[in-house]
């Protein structure tokens, strides 16, 4: 979740950003590619600093904002306690940066942290080295969160979002509520971008959960066209949710529940519900060529055992993707997280492998929708 996410989500490349697509060398063009070519030597400059001789050292890229906060404070620095292995955090690297370092041999990462759709196209790409899993325990985490060459961290959602005062007693508790500008009339926001978004406009337009995939793209365009009237904003970051309901510009939006739940938490007269929330993850891998390879590997099995990730939503109530760590998450806070199995069973996950081969159609879709 780069400094766009805040609070970590990624977006359709995913999350935590806006949609990618396999891009070819030839195809980035030469300019571009030059342009983060220096911003990564730059980066290694910066990043080398002084170490032990003796030190092992691992440079994670992170998502930034209150999540990278959590994982410093949870992973990041026991890691290095406990292992004696010095961590060195850069915010925010893209899948852009990690496909411009991998090409250009000149591999700064270690370990990255990123949207699972950009962990889907990273290793189609075959941009990721694969996980040690002799190192790494996957025990606990669902096979579509443990892939070959990297794995799922923590869940998050996008949920609706409701002022409290507006709706009282008949709070809407679906998509189709949502969508619906009648019985619930108001100023409204939903993120500037297909993923998720085209999944809500098909629930709202009666399509079962179990049915969504392969997404009816017309169907969901059309869906959309009804909704857009009542949007105010289309909103592009975390932080700029969080502002939306604190200052109560909007009365209704969809944003992730690691967002909403510290401005409710501070006083925004607002709630949200997990029914029909669309959860995604994220997830780390180790760039194809990292320098600290083995160190990484202590690093991420250190960073995904169970009790570990329990420690995060002490900060941020992301829930962790390993399901042995909700043993250790106290029953007052698990009944809140997103991925508690009583929560995580009315949501809705998002298919990356579906993204990962129509979400370019998608996006290009989405542009010319928001352009009319």
């Amino acid at each position: 979740m780069a400094s766009a996410q805040g609070t970590a989500p990624r977006g359709v490349s995913i999350a935590r950003r806006q949609p990618t697509t396999t891009v070819k060398g030839s195809e980035m063009g030469k300019l571009g590619v030059a342009r983060i070519y220096f911003a990564t030597v730059g980066l290694a400059f910066a990043l080398a600093g002084p170490t032990s001789a003796q030190q092992a050292q691992v440079v994670i890229s992170g998502p930034g904002g209150i999540y990278q906060d959590a994982q410093r404070k949870v992973m990041y620095e026991p890691a290095t306690k406990d292992l004696g292995i010095a961590i060195k955090e850069d915010t925010g690297g893209e899948l852009s940066t990690v496909r411009a370092q991998v090409r250009s041999g000149r591999v700064i990462y270690d370990l990255v942290s990123l949207g699972a759709q950009d962990c889907v196209v990273g290793s189609k790409e075959n941009l990721f080295e694969p996980i040690d899993y002799s190192v790494v325990d996957k025990s606990g985490f669902p096979a579509e969160y443990a892939q070959r060459d990297w794995i799922g961290i923590i869940y998050y959602s996008t949920v609706i979002t409701y002022n409290r005062t507006k709706y009282g007693s008949n709070p809407p508790k679906t998509w189709a509520d949502f969508w619906d500008g009648t019985k619930f009339k108001g100023e409204k926001s939903l993120r500037n971008i297909p993923q998720l978004m085209i999944e809500a406009a098909l629930l709202a337009d009666g399509v079962p959960a179990d049915k969504l995939y392969p997404l009816d793209l017309d169907r969901a365009f059309k869906s959309l066209d009804k909704v857009k009237p009542q949007i105010a904003t289309w909103w592009t970051t975390g932080a700029q949710t969080a502002q939306l309901i604190k200052s109560g510009e909007v009365d209704m939006i969809g944003m992730w529940n690691g967002r909403a739940d510290p401005v409710i938490k501070d006083g925004a007269d607002f709630a949200f519900t997990y029914n029909q929330g669309l959860v995604t993850a994220d997830c780390y891998a180790v760039p194809r060529g990292a320098k600290n390879k083995d160190a990484a590997m202590k690093v991420l099995a250190y960073m995904v055992r169970p009790q570990v990730l329990a420690g995060i939503p002490k900060y941020i109530p992301y829930g962790p993707v390993n399901e042995k760590a909700l043993d250790f998450v106290p029953a007052d806070v698990r009944k809140i997280l997103n991925s508690s199995p009583e929560n995580l069973k009315i949501q809705v996950r998002s298919n990356e492998e579906w993204w990962y081969e129509n979400g370019a159609k998608a996006r290009e879709r989405w542009d010319a929708f928001l352009a009319r």
